[in-house]
């Protein structure tokens, strides 16, 4: 019997309209578009605007539009994850919200939360579902409203984060296609250098923590770009090297889009040409769970059946991870 493996049949993103340039930041901050685009490759990002806009809203979009691009409808889908660490609510789960909007019923649902590397996790998750031929349609979301938990008065995070997201869906195939293998880390020491203090159930919402601002994003950025570009250069390699690649077998590195520079010091270490390296950062910033589903969806008209892709993240915690795919079909015109 021919091994089931699951393969990416459709990926779509979607980002909101508003774009908050570099300098429409020089107004809120001490910083200037120069400094921001030295420092990390970005010019401009995405915030999603509005009350009641939560994560939700960039995984309906994305899941309404996977759905119409692979004519597949709402009713076939048989799990839903989606990847977040700005949950519209500590629960239910947004994946359930994204679900019960798009009329997807028999389903069951769950959020998975890895920071930055929630979508891999995610990934690799639901293509074990689909590998045990339990399930035969499953949708990964990854998505994050990262706006909602940044300090717009602390130049080293608020020039960083976007918001925006996609979703890719899964089906088996017994062609050599598909996901191929992956490669998954934690270190609980993460936990000293990138976190949100207050919300959880250690320090709950309370109005000591609101003043004190604890609700947002903090990051000390050195120990994180040291462990960022040492753990992902590392996984890289490491699945390389037990599915017999080399760098020339690699049509396309996927990195999570965290900061140019950590994305190029990772090409450098991992031997890989920044031309076969996917890089939007520019436009949209880090959105966290949602860059690498982004990067699949701009390259996609790109994207040729067999070729190898690996996926790889960096997160808060921290986390981290690469996935090798094999890309299962051809773009239509």
């Amino acid at each position: 019997m021919s091994k089931i493996h699951a393969a990416i049949t459709g990926v779509q993103g979607w980002v909101p309209d508003y774009v908050l340039t570099n300098q429409e930041l020089e107004n809120l901050v001490d910083t200037n578009s120069e400094w921001i685009t030295s420092r990390t490759g970005i010019q401009e990002r995405r915030i999603l605007k509005g009350e009641n806009q939560g994560t939700s809203v960039i995984g309906i979009n994305a899941v309404n539009g996977l759905l119409k691009k692979t004519n597949t409808t709402p009713e076939e889908i048989d799990l839903l994850i989606c990847a977040t660490v700005t949950a519209d609510m500590p629960f239910p789960d947004t994946a359930n919200i994204i679900a019960d909007a798009v009329g997807i019923k028999n389903a069951f649902c769950f959020d998975i939360n890895a920071a930055c590397s929630g979508f891999l996790y995610a990934l690799t998750t639901a293509a074990k579902f689909v590998e045990s031929g339990s399930h035969k349609k499953v949708i990964v979301v990854g998505a994050d409203k990262m706006s909602s938990i940044i300090d717009y008065t602390d130049r080293t995070t608020c020039i960083i984060f976007g918001d925006g997201g996609g979703a890719v869906l899964l089906e088996p195939t017994e062609e050599n296609y598909g996901v191929m293998d992956s490669l998954h880390h934690s270190d609980g020491v993460g936990q000293h250098y990138l976190y949100q203090k207050a919300g959880g159930s250690r320090h709950p919402a309370t109005i000591d923590t609101v003043i004190n601002r604890e609700h947002f994003v903090y990051q000390n950025g050195k120990p994180v770009f040291k462990a960022a570009v040492t753990g992902m250069s590392d996984v890289v390699l490491r699945i390389m090297e037990r599915n017999h690649l080399s760098t020339d077998d690699i049509a396309w590195l996927v990195p999570h889009q965290a900061n140019r520079r950590i994305i190029e010091t990772v090409s450098d270490m991992a031997k890989f040409p920044m031309e076969r390296v996917m890089v939007n950062i520019q436009k949209y910033g880090n959105t966290t769970a949602g860059t690498l589903p982004l990067c699949l969806w701009e390259w996609e008209s790109q994207l040729k059946k067999g070729d190898n892709l690996i996926l790889t993240a960096f997160g808060g915690g921290f986390t981290w991870g690469a996935i090798y795919i094999k890309w299962a079909y051809d773009t239509n015109p």
